[in-house]
C-alpha cells in the first residue's frame, strides 16, 4: 500500500531559547524582527494494529528545538486526533537516530494530557521505522515519569506504571452512569484517583457484541460531572471462553468528553488499570485485550513482579509530511 506524504503550511513560530525565557523587556529588540521559523516533521501512525486505518491514529511531531508553548495546543487542535505527541531532543547534541532518551508530551484537541499509551507507541514507531533509531529501548521523559518503549519481534512493548483502582459507591456516580448507558446492568464500579478514570464493569451476561453495539451518550457527561474528579469513562466486559475470532480475556471501550474525545479508538493508558483489575479477577498475569471501538485494536498485557505493566502492540505509519512554519 502506498501511504501519503504531504507538506502542510502553517504559521507556527519557534524559538531557540526555552519557553518563557523571552518574557520581559522589549528594549533593544528590532520591532519588526520576525520569530525564527523551522520545518516540523509530522507523522500519523495507527497504533495497536497491524493494519492501516485501524487501531488508534496519533500525530507525532519531532522537535529539533523549543516550540512556542501555545503552538502545541494549536497543532493538536489542527490535527484533530485524540492525541498529538511532541517528541523533543533533551540536549542540542541529541540525535533522533542515535539517542535513546527524549522528552514527550501529549495533547488532545482541548488540553495537555498526563499519559497516553497509543501516542507513545506511535512516537516509538516513528523513531524506529522512520528515523531508524539504532537503540533497542527508548526512554521518554514525561509528566508521568520516565516511560520506556522497546522493540519486539511482533510489535513494540511499552513499560508503564500500574495504577490501582478502588471500589466506587454507585450512588455517587449513578447519574453519570445512567446518562451514559441508561439501564444497562452494571457488575462492578472502580475509580482510579491517579488517572481520574471511572471503570465500569458491565454484567457478565453481556458479551463483546453487546459492548460493541452499545450506544453511549457522552454529550451530557461533562455537565453532570464537572468538579474534575472524572476525566475518562471506561466500560469493560469479561472475555468469552475460546473467544470469537481470537481468544481475548477482556474487552473495553473508553470515553473522554471532558478533554474533547467522545470515544478513544484504542487507549493504551487505560490498560494500566484494566490490566491489574482483570489480572486480579481472572487470576492471570498474561492477558490479551481488545478495545471495541469502530476501528478496534489489540493489546497484549503482562503484569510484572516490579509493579509495572508491559503493554504490547503494533503500529502502522500512514502519513508523513512537513509542517512549514
Amino acid at each position: 500500500m502506498n501511504f501519503i506524504k504531504v507538506t502542510v503550511t502553517a504559521s507556527v513560530s519557534y524559538s531557540g531559547t526555552e519557553a518563557g525565557s523571552e518574557m520581559g523587556s522589549e528594549q533593544g529588540r528590532e520591532p519588526s524582527e520576525p520569530a525564527r521559523k523551522m520545518k516540523l516533521p509530522i507523522f500519523i501512525a495507527d497504533a495497536f494494529t497491524e493494519t492501516a486505518f485501524r487501531g488508534n491514529p496519533a500525530a507525532v511531531c519531532l522537535l529539533e528545538s523549543t516550540l512556542d508553548e501555545d503552538a502545541h495546543q494549536d497543532i493538536a487542535r489542527e490535527m484533530n486526533l485524540s492525541e498529538t505527541a511532541f517528541v523533543r531532543k533533551l540536549q542540542p547534541t541529541d540525535d533522533f537516530t542515535q539517542s535513546s532518551r527524549f522528552g514527550l508530551r501529549w495533547f488532545t484537541p482541548e488540553a495537555e494530557f498526563p499519559l497516553c499509551g497509543h501516542a507513545t507507541l506511535a512516537s516509538a514507531a516513528v523513531l524506529f521505522q522512520k528515523r531508524k533509531n539504532m537503540n533497542s529501548t527508548l526512554t521518554f521523559v514525561t509528566m508521568s515519569g520516565e516511560l520506556k518503549a522497546r522493540r519486539a519481534e511482533d510489535g513494540i512493548v511499552l513499560d508503564f506504571p500500574v495504577y490501582p483502582t478502588f471500589p466506587q459507591d454507585f450512588h455517587e456516580v449513578k447519574d453519570l452512569i445512567k446518562a451514559a448507558i441508561g439501564d444497562t446492568l452494571v457488575q462492578d464500579i472502580r475509580y482510579s484517583p491517579d488517572t481520574k478514570n471511572l471503570l465500569v464493569r458491565l454484567s457478565d451476561s453481556y458479551d463483546r457484541s453487546f459492548l460493541e453495539n452499545l450506544k453511549v451518550n457522552t454529550e451530557r457527561l461533562p455537565a453532570i460531572e464537572k468538579i474534575g474528579k472524572v476525566r475518562g469513562l471506561i466500560l469493560t466486559v469479561k472475555g468469552e471462553a475460546g473467544g470469537q475470532t481470537a481468544p481475548y480475556d477482556f474487552y473495553s471501550r473508553c470515553f473522554a468528553p471532558w478533554v474533547g474525545v467522545a470515544e478513544d479508538p484504542v487507549t493504551g493508558s487505560t490498560h494500566t488499570l484494566l490490566g491489574p483489575y482483570w489480572s486480579e479477577e481472572l487470576g492471570k498475569k498474561e492477558m490479551r485485550a481488545f478495545q471495541c471501538s469502530r476501528r478496534g485494536g489489540e493489546l497484549d498485557i503482562s503484569l510484572r513482579p516490579d509493579g509495572r505493566v508491559d503493554i504490547k502492540g503494533g503500529a502502522v505509519i500512514v502519513l508523513e509530511g512537513t509542517l512549514t512554519a
